[in-house]
């Protein structure tokens, strides 16, 4: 028996990884967290499977729903939205399943910061102006910040900033971000990444706040960067005629 922590995608049912769709048709049991991930996505549970909803359960009864199929030995497939590597609780789970000697694996899925980029039709790093992407949020109820991962220090690198779980903060964002980035730079807010009511705002660190309002909440994501809106960046070496690579040499042996 094994626990398939699997990445279910940032909505659309087909982003879902070729992986988790096989593991999903072959686990009995399917704990989903609802209020993110579509239901479109358990039409690959296997028909009589045991499909759980896990947002109104505490950890202690997610465990307890895993503890009972390991019991019965039968495979489980645990679904989080986006990416489980980041923002999912799975690493509390883990924690638990492992002190039970219960057998886990992990499949990744497409995190949300993907799925609003490919929205928004953009390359988040560009030659000259960005080569970093960092994702973070601010503090909420859930969970604290470490003392420095912060919006002013992640600001001070000039990345284009990733920022989850945000929108309710965006004044705090826009105060943080604009000394180093400057009022003028571009921003999107990205609601619903994929699903069919996907709202995307553009706009600058100036007129964010205007232009989101309160339009969108909970599951917008923030980005913050020069990268967002550049059109004179300079082209990448990858593809230049002289740029000499093992699969396109610029010259043959031998040429001096």
């Amino acid at each position: 028996m094994t626990v398939h922590f699997i990445g279910a995608g940032p909505g659309a049912p087909d982003l879902l990884t070729l992986r988790g769709r096989d593991l999903i048709a072959a686990c009995p049991v399917c704990l989903f967290a609802g209020s993110l991930v579509p239901e479109a996505v358990l039409a690959h549970c296997p028909p009589g499977a045991r499909i759980v909803n896990t947002a109104p359960l505490s950890l202690d009864r997610i465990i307890a729903e895993i503890a009972d199929a390991h019991a019965a030995g039968q495979d489980v497939a645990r679904l989080h939205s986006g990416d489980v590597s980041v923002w999912s609780a799975m690493g509390e789970q883990l924690r638990r399943l492992r002190a039970l000697d219960i057998p886990c694996s992990v499949t990744p899925g497409v995190p949300a910061f993907a799925a609003a980029a490919a929205a928004l039709g953009a390359e988040l790093t560009l030659p000259g102006l960005a080569q970093s992407v960092v994702l973070t949020r601010t503090p909420g109820r859930a969970s604290a910040m470490p003392a420095g991962e912060t919006l002013t220090a992640f600001g001070a690198t000039g990345a284009t900033l990733a920022i989850h779980l945000s929108i309710h903060n965006l004044p705090r964002v826009v105060a943080d971000l604009t000394p180093a980035y400057g009022p003028d730079c571009p921003v999107a807010v990205v609601w619903r990444a994929s699903w069919p009511d996907q709202r995307i705002l553009r706009a600058t660190l100036a007129t964010i706040e205007s232009e989101v309002a309160e339009s969108m909440e909970r599951t917008a994501l923030i980005l913050v960067g020069r990268a967002l809106a550049a059109e004179g960046f300079a082209e990448s070496c990858l593809y230049a005629p002289d740029y000499d690579r093992r699969f396109r040499p610029a010259r043959a042996d031998g040429d001096a």
